[in-house]
């Protein structure tokens, strides 16, 4: 059968002309974790872009996994006439995909583009959870834009970040949000210790309904304020299934060690082998970042000796796209190898 989809128009300029390379990545992704592997097709029609493929016959459930894609408006399937019917479906949420848009801050990552790489990393991970929910870890949260993503996405969710004001504000924001939607949670605060020195966790359980919470099937979001080499230790107990980090764009945002701006290839050197600890086997990164100030090939040098494998079909290729005037962004994916051991 053919199928279709209908790409939004997103209201950033630039990132709508990257759109369509990113989502056909996504896409390509996502078929092959249904094992639907087949090529994707980029077509326009009617002033809008769509992508294209045919595979076998998608059960209703799978298009509904399917419709979960960060840049689908209308998705059909495609007659030999050319015509278009139009398919139901309904896009699984675990909270309502307003979250991850409410929060609004200077720098915030774009919500679909988020959303593409949670998405993608998912799709690619070899790793299986035995509760049938996988843990999300993003190691330089900020506000929490991507920890809301994955909790929408049914995930559990982990957040590290060294400002202790930005994860207040997305602690803050998130036990709001619970309350005026009704929804059963329970907050409490911890301590992690590392070589004699402690930081604080703050964690929030919580259900989409009543009746889960009663039955504790319930998903869990824990920040934490902290070095981001001190990933391991916040995640020793309970490894990540994938990462998706969005790096700072400029020295005006830059990580800080001891105090002082620090330069984004040495914040890679100490930070991807904390990293590749948090993950499962067979776990994956996605990553992205301003070619402007950490160019590719440093950035594919520091992951591969961190001992990721990316990604590097052509599919994952052709990624970069303008954010900005001084943002030239681009995303790589890598595989933490199945046969080593992160704990």
């Amino acid at each position: 059968m053919v199928y279709t989809f209908e790409l939004i128009k997103h209201p950033n300029v630039h990132y709508r002309d990257a759109v369509v390379a990113l989502s056909c990545c996504e896409l390509v992704s996502m078929l092959h974790a249904l094992n639907a592997d087949c090529p994707v097709k980029a077509e326009t029609a009617g002033g809008s872009h769509f992508l294209t493929f045919e595979c076998r016959e998608l059960s209703a459930e799978e298009i509904s996994y399917l419709s979960s894609h960060s840049s689908v408006s209308f998705l059909a399937e495609k007659t030999k006439e050319g015509l278009l019917r139009p398919l139901d479906f309904q896009p699984y949420g675990y909270l309502p995909y307003d979250l991850p848009e409410i929060l609004k801050y200077k720098g915030k990552t774009s919500v679909p583009f988020t959303r593409m790489m949670i998405n993608t990393a998912a799709a690619l991970t070899r790793c299986t959870p035995e509760s049938g929910r996988m843990t999300f870890f993003d190691p330089v949260c900020g506000r929490g834009t991507g920890c809301f993503c994955a909790l929408c996405a049914g995930m559990d969710a982990i957040g590290l970040d060294q400002s202790s004001r930005d994860l207040q504000e997305a602690s803050g924001f998130f036990l709001r949000y619970l309350k005026l939607h009704h929804l059963k949670h329970h907050h409490f605060s911890r301590s992690e210790t590392v070589r004699k020195a402690s930081f604080p966790v703050s964690c929030v359980t919580f259900a989409d309904t009543k009746e889960h919470y009663l039955h504790g099937n319930t998903r869990d979001l824990t920040l934490a304020c902290a070095d981001t080499a001190l990933s391991p230790a916040l995640l020793r107990r309970n490894p990540a299934h994938l990462i998706a980090a969005d790096l700072p764009y400029g020295i005006q945002h830059a990580p800080r060690a001891d105090r002082k701006p620090e330069p984004l290839v040495s914040f890679l050197k100490r930070a991807l082998p904390a990293w590749k600890q948090s993950l499962y086997p067979g776990g994956v990164l996605a990553m992205s970042y301003n070619t402007l100030t950490l160019p590719d090939a440093a950035v594919l040098d520091e992951i591969r000796n961190a001992g990721f494998l990316p990604f590097d079909e052509d599919v994952f290729s052709g990624l970069t796209h303008e954010v900005e005037q001084a943002v030239i962004r681009n995303v790589i994916f890598a595989l933490n190898p199945e046969e080593e051991s992160t704990r």
